[in-house]
């Protein structure tokens, strides 16, 4: 009576813990709902897991063990295993050998240490040296094939990883896709982290998954084989059936651990992001005093993050309960049961007659090689907890390609904005624009916008059509209020954004150069500033040496530099080392150096005197770089024959400058 009271009092207990958590839990999103629609201070902002997220969830956001999966996982697998006959197929190999004679080492040590604890109880000094010695010869063999299969799994995993980041790599910066991706599209935001910390777990999650799913597989099997012969082949019969029943009722408890993955790595991208951001742009917060503001960003984002976390946290704990009981206790107790029975049947012949020991070693044997195989029953049971986690990850790296793929091939999805109210009156005499449905002609020595309409790529039309012509040696005057379409104009012209329509004739972007006002500093050495995108050995290819590099920064009177820094060899953070007007002087020695037939100076000699400036702008000429120019010195107007001007409400004004033109901009 004791031990059935025991139980009972056990299962009640187990019942209140969990339900008093659950409760528990409740209470505390309950709280936390009620706090974040109270807030009073930075720290009173726990935003719930419900809350809108900054990367918006797609319709089909899904990841669950089914069908979808395994074609998703299909995919990436073809990238990750290339061929029969590449590297990671014979890692595969390996890891399943290695696999294999670890279970057949189990089997064996199971055997031996049998043996051992036979002879030691049948009191024979000889047996047990015998098999005591074998242990200790066979333990290298042993320890190597444990070694081999670790080596193994982490080779495996280091090679799908460079497989699989190499692939997005190629695709993600093919063109301009790396930028189509952060200004085109918004189905995916954080990509940073997708490319790194995504990738990594998806990798590691299937190599396991591997190993986990083959290892006890394969233990089944021989242990089932063993046991056959031990015990008659009903034993494992029994285990199997327990196997599939049990594997159905928790792969169906385990189908929220999917949703729930994707969104704890979108919520992760979130506060990763709003980190960055504060980062980059750490100058003008601290102008603005914006610090309490990005506080309670950052505590908003961190905030969600933990909430989920915990309510995952509780899900992991009462599915790990289950997973507990079912995959692990009530497999122990079948394979007691199952491993029993036949010595408990006293019709069984084959154990009739035969002595104490005998029983006793079998029994060992069997029952050892029962609890092995129940174990590998249990695993391949919680096997699909990490097929479950591991569909979440695949959704997220299936969605990347996705998106790839659709920008690599000239699509992008975006919430369409409708044009400006001030043209809505005669919206509906006019054909819809399409994204992509102009045309682009490559031809040298001339840009030619004809019926070119101006728009965003949430399809804010700006300028309704542009039709002029600019040909090499006529340097153009860009001027207009902010937002009336200047940098959507060389956006265009860079092909970064997509045509709504008309016809663009320019040449190669590679013959077109930007210069910003905040020019960019790549990771490298000096020299690398001068050249980029260059490398050293491009430029070597191209004749050119670092003399004529000298000449350049002499032009643009940086010669200084080169014995401040150290030579041209010399590696520093450029962006924090170089000041403003260094930083414009570099960009301008950098657009000399590749001399493209056309350059867009966006503001780009603000920092610059008016006598640098002037030497800089007659110098483009010489070498003959026509020059698209935005700035709002009157000292330019001198260097340039036309001028186009947007209005700010749709309509521009392409002219030559004349005479009076020069003087009233002077």
């Amino acid at each position: 009576m004791a031990p059935v009271f025991s139980k009972l009092l056990s299962s009640r207990l187990s019942a209140t813990v969990v339900t008093g958590a659950f409760l528990v839990h409740m209470l505390k999103n309950r709280q936390a709902k009620a706090q974040i629609r109270r807030v009073g201070s930075v720290a009173d902002l726990p935003a719930h897991i419900d809350d809108q997220p900054l990367i918006q969830r797609s319709k089909n956001d899904k990841a669950a063990v089914d069908l979808v999966f395994f074609k998703r996982l299909g995919r990436v697998l073809k990238v990750l295993v290339p061929g029969w006959f590449s590297a990671e197929t014979g890692y595969l190999a390996l890891v399943a050998l290695a696999l294999m004679a670890r279970t057949y080492c189990d089997v064996w040590m199971i055997q031996n240490g049998t043996a051992i604890e036979s002879s030691i109880i049948g009191r024979d000094v000889n047996l047990f040296k015998t098999y005591l010695f074998n242990f200790i010869y066979a333990m290298p063999a042993i320890s190597l094939v444990n070694n081999i299969l670790k080596y193994g799994l982490n080779e495996l995993k280091l090679r799908f990883r460079t497989r699989l980041t190499t692939h997005l790599y190629e695709q993600y910066l093919k063109g301009f896709t790396y930028y189509k991706m952060s200004n085109l599209d918004n189905r995916i935001a954080n990509a940073d982290q997708l490319l790194t910390q995504d990738v990594e777990r998806f990798c590691n999650s299937v190599a396991e998954l591997y190993s986990n799913l083959s290892k006890p597989i394969l233990d089944i099997l021989i242990y089932v084989r063993e046991l056959a012969a031990t015990i008659g082949p009903q034993g494992p019969t029994y285990m199997i059936g327990y196997l599939v029943l049990s594997g159905l009722i928790l792969t169906r408890l385990r189908r929220p651990v999917g949703r729930m993955t994707v969104d704890e790595q979108r919520y992760e991208g979130e506060f990763r992001y709003v980190n960055s951001r504060l980062i980059t742009n750490s100058e003008e917060v601290a102008f603005y005093q914006g610090n309490k503001r990005e506080r309670r960003n950052i505590y908003h984002a961190f905030n969600k993050l933990v909430n989920h976390l915990r309510s995952f946290i509780f899900f992991r704990f009462s599915m790990g309960f289950v997973d507990n009981i079912i995959a692990k206790y009530i497999a122990t107790v079948v394979g007691y049961l199952v491993v029993s029975r036949p010595f408990l049947n006293l019709n069984n012949s084959a154990f009739i007659g035969k002595k104490h020991s005998f029983l006793m070693e079998t029994y060992y044997k069997a029952g050892y090689m029962m609890v092995r195989m129940s174990q590998a029953v249990g695993r391949v049971v919680l096997a699909g907890r990490e097929l479950t986690r591991l569909a979440g990850f695949t959704q997220r790296v299936t969605e990347l390609m996705t998106v790839l793929n659709d920008l690599n091939s000239g699509r992008y999805e975006r919430t369409m904005v409708r044009e400006s109210k001030a043209d809505s009156d005669s919206e509906e005499d006019r054909e819809p624009l399409v994204p992509g449905s102009g045309k682009l002609i490559h031809q040298d020595h001339i840009i030619e916008f004809k019926q070119v309409p101006l728009v965003t790529p949430n399809g804010d039309v700006l300028v309704r059509e542009m039709t002029f012509t600019v040909k090499s040696g006529v340097n153009v005057l860009i001027c207009g209020p902010n937002g009336c379409g200047k940098s959507s104009l060389f956006r265009i012209l860079g092909e970064l954004w997509p045509l709504f329509g008309g016809t663009l004739i320019k040449p190669e972007a590679r013959k077109l150069f930007y210069v910003p006002q905040r020019p960019y500093m790549t990771l490298g050495t000096l020299r690398d500033q001068i050249i980029y995108p260059d490398c050293k050995e491009d430029m070597l290819r191209k004749g050119i040496s670092d003399k004529d590099l000298e000449t350049l920064v002499a032009q643009v009177q940086l010669s200084n530099i080169l014995d401040r820094e150290g030579g041209w060899d010399s590696v520093q953070d450029w962006m924090d080392v170089l000041s403003g007007g260094e930083k414009q002087r570099v960009a301008m020695a950098r657009l000399f150096y590749h001399k493209p037939q056309f350059a867009i100076l966006d503001e780009c000699t603000s920092a610059v005197s008016v006598d640098v400036e002037g030497f800089i702008y007659a110098h483009a000429r010489e070498v003959g770089i026509t020059l698209f120019t935005v700035s709002h010195r009157k000292s330019l107007w001198k260097h340039h024959e036309y001028y186009l001007m947007f209005d700010g409400r749709g309509a521009y004004e392409y002219k030559k400058i004349d005479l009076e033109t020069v003087q009233f901009g002077s």
